[in-house]
């Protein structure tokens, strides 16, 4: 029998302990290496558009299941749509500003859903990718991609 746990945190401005939660709740449901990574960079750019754009308030859960691990950023601010989302690109001439855009990168899925209580952002990752979607991860974590023109 394998003991499974949910990760529960309150967002705060201690990215650092935050991204730490995430790092040991994916290393202990398998994931490793560059996956391991596109998972806590993807969750610090969630979590930081809620400390700046969404209440500054929320919760980070994170759950595995068969299929990999899913975590949900939850905000009280509520303001994220999909148009959001759809918009999402990089400014070439900006130095932040593009965390959406990265996060729709290294995720599998990106989920939206709108509540009483807010925003939930559904960050989904497969535990093993497929081959276009580990190029479209890679592309995300090179910085002279992010800062080319389209």
């Amino acid at each position: 029998m394998s003991a499974e746990f949910e990760l529960r945190c309150p967002i705060s401005p201690d990215l650092g302990y935050i991204r730490d939660l995430v790092e040991l709740h994916g290393r202990h449901h398998g994931l490793a290496g560059e996956r391991l990574e596109d998972l806590v960079v993807a969750v610090n750019e969630a979590v930081t558009n809620v400390l700046d754009h969404g209440g500054r308030a929320g919760v980070v859960t994170a759950r595995a299941h068969e299929h990999g691990i899913t975590v949900e950023i939850s905000d009280v601010g509520g303001r994220l749509t999909p148009e959001h989302l759809k918009a999402a690109h990089v400014d070439p001439t900006g130095s932040r500003g593009f965390g959406l855009w990265i996060i729709q990168h290294l995720c599998d899925q990106v989920t939206l859903e709108q509540t009483d209580l807010g925003s939930v952002l559904g960050l989904h990752f497969h535990s093993t990718p497929a081959p276009a979607d580990r190029q479209r991860r890679r592309a995300a974590r090179e910085p002279e991609s992010r800062h080319a023109t389209p």
